[in-house]
Order: C-alpha cells, then sequence, then structure tokens
C-alpha cells in the first residue's frame, strides 16, 4: 500500500468525518419525536435523528429530553430497543472521548482481552489524546488505565502497550534508529527493547524513513521482519503498531473489512466526526468496493440504516 495516497489528507485531521451538525437543529422538536418514538417502539424514526445529529447535537438531546420528561434518555432507550440497533444508538449517546474510554474498558472486562481493541485505539491516538483518555478513565471508573492494562497483559507485550499509553515524539537520527534495529536483530532471539522505545518515541514521518532504511538494509519487508522474529501478542502489537506508522486509515479500513459487527461499530462511531471519509476512500482502494456497499451485503433492518446513516454516502 503506497503511504504517499493519504499524505493529503493528514493536514485536515478532525475535518473528515462523516457526520455533521443537523444545520436546522431544534432539540424540543427533537425531544417530542423521540418520546413519541419511544412509546411506538419505533426503530426507525430514533435511528433517523440520532445518527443525523453532530455528538454535541446529541448532547444537547440527552440533556433537554431529561428536562422536558425529567426522564433519562439512555434508560429509554434501552427499555425501547434490543440487539444491535439498541447498542449502536447508546454509543452514539456518549461523547468521543467517553466512547474511546467505554471501548478501552470492554476489551478488558469479563474473561480474556479483547488485544485487538486495546491496540487499534493505542496505535491510531496521538500522545495527547491518549493522556486526555487516561484522565477521563480515572474520572468515570476511578481506576486507573496504566495500572489496568498491566493487569491484563503480561511480559513484552504488557512493556509494549504501556509505552504506546505514554508515547511521547522524541528527536533522533534516522540511521541511528536504523543501526539500533538491525543490531537487535542479530542475536538467536531478537531483543525487543529498541523496538519498544523506538516505535512508541518518533513521530510517524520520521518512522517511516526508518522502516524504508530498514527494509533496505535487511532486504526484507517490515511486516515480514516482525513476522519472522517476534511472536505472541507481542508480533501482534508490533504487525499493528507498523501498519498504523504506514497508513492508520489503510489499517482501521482492514479491520472494518472482516466485517465483524462491533469492530465495524466501533471504528465507525469513534471515527464518525473526525476521519471517517479518509477510511471510507481507503476501503474502496483495499477492497474495490466503496463501503456504503459493503454494509449493504452484510447488515439488514434498521442497524443498516444507522451504519449507511453514518457511513453517509457512496464512493
Amino acid at each position: 500500500m503506497d503511504p504517499d495516497y493519504f499524505k493529503s489528507y493528514d493536514m485536515c485531521w478532525g475535518t473528515l468525518g462523516t457526520v455533521r451538525p443537523f444545520s436546522n437543529f431544534n432539540p424540543d422538536r427533537d425531544v417530542l419525536e423521540i418520546q413519541a418514538a419511544l412509546e411506538k417502539k419505533d426503530a426507525g424514526t430514533l435511528v433517523r435523528i440520532l445518527t443525523n445529529r453532530s455528538n454535541d447535537q446529541r448532547q444537547e438531546v440527552v440533556k433537554t429530553f431529561q428536562e422536558m420528561t425529567q426522564k433519562d434518555l439512555e434508560v429509554a432507550l434501552k427499555k425501547a430497543l434490543s440487539g444491535e440497533v439498541e447498542t449502536l444508538l447508546l454509543d452514539l449517546l456518549m461523547s468521543p472521548l467517553e466512547y474511546e474510554v467505554y471501548r478501552l474498558q470492554q476489551a478488558m472486562a469479563g474473561l480474556g482481552t479483547d488485544e485487538e481493541t486495546l491496540l487499534e485505539i493505542l496505535c491510531t491516538r496521538s500522545g495527547k489524546q491518549l493522556q486526555e483518555i487516561s484522565a477521563a478513565y480515572k474520572q468515570i471508573y476511578k481506576k486507573d488505565l496504566e495500572k489496568e492494562l498491566k493487569g491484563e497483559t503480561s511480559g513484552d507485550f504488557a512493556k509494549l502497550v504501556v509505552a504506546l499509553l505514554n508515547k511521547e515524539d522524541v528527536a533522533s537520527s534516522v540511521q541511528r534508529d536504523i543501526q539500533s534495529l538491525l543490531a537487535s536483530l542479530n542475536g538467536k532471539k531478537a531483543d525487543v527493547e529498541p523496538w519498544i522505545n523506538i516505535l512508541t518515541s518518533r513521530d510517524s514521518d520520521h518512522l517511516n524513513k526508518v522502516f524504508m532504511g530498514l527494509e533496505l538494509e535487511s532486504g526484507q519487508a517490515m511486516e515480514e521482519l516482525v513476522e519472522k522474529r517476534f511472536s505472541g501478542d507481542l508480533r501482534l502489537g508490533l504487525k499493528v503498531l507498523v501498519e498504523c506508522t504506514e497508513s492508520p486509515y489503510v489499517y482501521l479500513a482492514k479491520k472494518i473489512a472482516t466485517m465483524k459487527s462491533s469492530t465495524v461499530q466501533g471504528i465507525m462511531v469513534s471515527h464518525s466526526e473526525e476521519d471517517l471519509l479518509c477510511i471510507r476512500t481507503a476501503f474502496l482502494k483495499l477492497t474495490g468496493t466503496s463501503l456504503y456497499t459493503a454494509l449493504q451485503k452484510q447488515f439488514k433492518g434498521d442497524y443498516l440504516q444507522a451504519l449507511l446513516a453514518i457511513c453517509r454516502s457512496e464512493d
């Protein structure tokens, strides 16, 4: 995949969402319509309203609903709906920050850990965003996110996850980083420390130059190097990190292409007001099919209509 393909989008981070503010917004009118739809259990109307409002407008609707009815909209939706459409509309009621926190918490809840979702958020979010997510996690769940991640992971993978959470850009020379990574592969067992250190503390432009140099020196693609020299969750983590460094949009498009509903929903809701247009473009290039068409082949009913409204249009 050509990383330059998406370079033109990088300057516009945060402005390439598909969900925009509704121009004729009237929260009182929305609440009256929502009330009537809840009584009839009319999922179609609820989907139409909530997917066609920006997150700020939805927060206004939640507040107005509480003031006009003395009821909690989240509780009312749970009573009126069920299944995938219920979870999707509940996801839309959360603020973007709250939603990322919730997704991380869910990835660590119950038996086993959803490493894929942890990595998706930790690898695609900036250091500043992750600081905000950590602070919000503590506020909402009264727990320290770093401690929670350490408790859910082990060994070198735990070190990688914690380094990702605390990522920051540190200046270094491209050549020095290439030599450090090459030297780490000399022994029978690869030394993981330079990989974790360098890949979590340099900006993507710097790392892409390092990757290019490493590929030239070793004669192997980055994905091959990681595949051959590392194993287990650490290998998965490094592979995701390399993919996200090369192009986060291609990585997220590949995840959506699995058409697993929780993955599709998580990424689409999470990126709907930020850069879903870029992910749509990557999806089309990757699969030869537009995301709008692919969703119609996989899902149906009100849930499909909700996903299509978030996707917004054909490409």
